[in-house]
Parts: C-alpha cells; sequence; structure tokens
C-alpha cells in the first residue's frame, strides 16, 4: 500500500495527512495532529460529512435565494470543505479564504484540487491581521462569513473576543450572517461565553447543535450564528428537518438561558477553546 500524502506544516510543526475515506467512494478526510479537520468529496462537493459542517451548510442554503451567489469570507482554510460547498449550490460565489498555513493550502491543493472555474482567493495569515487588509469593498457588504480557525483541535485564544467579532461585524452586510463553530465539551463554558460575547455585539444570536451536546453531555461542536439584522428563524423547521439528527435549536429568552451569567469574552481575558480528550478524535490507523 502507498504511503498517505502527509506534511508538516512549518508554521505550527503539526502533521497533517489526508486519507481516503473508506466507505464513501472519492471521498477524503484531512487530519491536522491527529484531529480529523475537514472532509471533502471530489466527486460530489455539495456532500457535506461532519455534523456541524452540515449545519454551517444550512446557513450557506438561507443566506439568500437558492442558488444565487454570495460574497463570503472563510476563516480558516482546512481542506476549503465549505468554500466548496459554496461553489457547488451558489455558482459565481465570491469567496476570500483566509488561512495562516500557506503549506496546508498547497498541500490540499496538489492532493484535493478545487474546481478551477472557482471564485476563490486565498490570503495568507493570521485571520485577525488580514481582516484588517481585506478588499475595502468587503467592508459592508459580505453576506455570510464562517469562523471556523483551530490550530490542531483547540480555536486560539485572540480569535474569541468581543474586540474580534466586532472586527468580523464590519464585513457584514446589514442583513449578513456570521456563523461560528464552537468546539466544547460537558458544562460548555467556553460555549456560553462565545454566545454571551456574540450578544453583546450582535443584535441577534442563536446556536445549533446535536441535543446532548446543547446539554453538555459530551464534547462536541455547537454552531453560532449572528446577525445585526433579524435572523430568519422560520429557517428553524427546515434547519431540523435536514438534520443531521437529532438537533436543536437556541434562540431568545431560550439562548439567554443557556447563556446564563457567562463573561463576555474580551482580548484580556480571552482563552483557547478546551483540548478535548484523545479519545474523541482518535483515527483509526491504516494498515
Amino acid at each position: 500500500m502507498s504511503e498517505l500524502p502527509s506534511i508538516v506544516l512549518k508554521h505550527s510543526g503539526l502533521s497533517a495527512v489526508i486519507e481516503p475515506d473508506r466507505f464513501v467512494p472519492g471521498a477524503f478526510q484531512l487530519v491536522v495532529d491527529g484531529t480529523p479537520q475537514s472532509h471533502v468529496s471530489l466527486d460530489d462537493p455539495s456532500e457535506l460529512f461532519f455534523e456541524y459542517v452540515q449545519r454551517i451548510g444550512h446557513v450557506v442554503d438561507l443566506v439568500r435565494d437558492p442558488g444565487a451567489p454570495i460574497t463570503a469570507v472563510h476563516l480558516g482554510a482546512g481542506a476549503l470543505t465549505l468554500p466548496r460547498y459554496v461553489e457547488a449550490t451558489r455558482p459565481g460565489s465570491r469567496q476570500q479564504v483566509i488561512e495562516l498555513e500557506q503549506e496546508l493550502v498547497d498541500f490540499v491543493r496538489e492532493n484535493l484540487p478545487w474546481s478551477k472555474r472557482a471564485q476563490i482567493r486565498v490570503r495568507y495569515g493570521d485571520a485577525r491581521e488580514v481582516l484588517g487588509r481585506l478588499p475595502a469593498g468587503l467592508r459592508g457588504t459580505t453576506d455570510l462569513v464562517i469562523s471556523d480557525i483551530f490550530s490542531g483541535a483547540r480555536t486560539p485564544a485572540h480569535v474569541t473576543s468581543a474586540e474580534f467579532y466586532r472586527e468580523v461585524g464590519a464585513l457584514l452586510a446589514a442583513d449578513g450572517i456570521l456563523a461560528v463553530n464552537v468546539a466544547d465539551g460537558p458544562g460548555l463554558a467556553f460555549a456560553r461565553s462565545q454566545a454571551a460575547t456574540l450578544q453583546s455585539v450582535f443584535s441577534e444570536v442563536a446556536a445549533f447543535a446535536e441535543t446532548q451536546i446543547l446539554k453538555g453531555r459530551r464534547f462536541g461542536n455547537i454552531v453560532l450564528v449572528a446577525s445585526n439584522s433579524v435572523l430568519p428563524l422560520d429557517f428553524v423547521p427546515r434547519l431540523l428537518a435536514g438534520g443531521p439528527h437529532p438537533a436543536k435549536v437556541v434562540a431568545g429568552d431560550e439562548l439567554r438561558g443557556f447563556v446564563g451569567g457567562a463573561p463576555v469574552v474580551t482580548d484580556e481575558t480571552a482563552v483557547a477553546s478546551p483540548l478535548p480528550e484523545r479519545s474523541v478524535f482518535k483515527v483509526a490507523s491504516k494498515g
């Protein structure tokens, strides 16, 4: 058996490997430092695999009229699963991707190339620093920002604060939407503080995830959605019906109850997301 494509990333020193999905023909998984980071179907980029990515995909579907091109900014590249999804479902969309590890993008481009028709511009550097260097025309006109920033299995502290989210919010159109992937475990202290922080910046916030995760019973991903316009919460039945199941969407008074007395995160108080137990993302060895 030939060796799997792999690379050691210069900036972080973490190892990345691309593995074929043994059960889905034409699909591959990007694993960084033992953590499955992205899943891509080259045969059908509209197919999303990871639970939280499917939920963000539902948000992509509902940002504008079905199939209409959008302007999107992705903070964190991985294997560009969601930029591929946007291109597949909304051809002609203009997309900016910000990624710290250029070697990672080059590695993915070589082994899992995306459509040459896609209007995807990749910019390299720290997400927060590059935000300030994006074209002026994106400010106040971006339909969707997706924040999915991880170094290994953790989100760095400096992209979790109110100051950071205000910088992100400056990109959004009046009815633009921010989707944030938050990973947390039992107790959900980090997720609750992230929801509180978004509430301090945006007028509307909602959370959705698998029900056991929202109850704080196991480690997993919660997608937080925020906007300065009324969120189209009539999308809730469609989000739930679209799976994966079981799912729950929390908004309004229920979200305020979820947040409770969780503190708003500032640059001075920010911490990285909790490190999951290794067993959470255990990757089976290949023989």
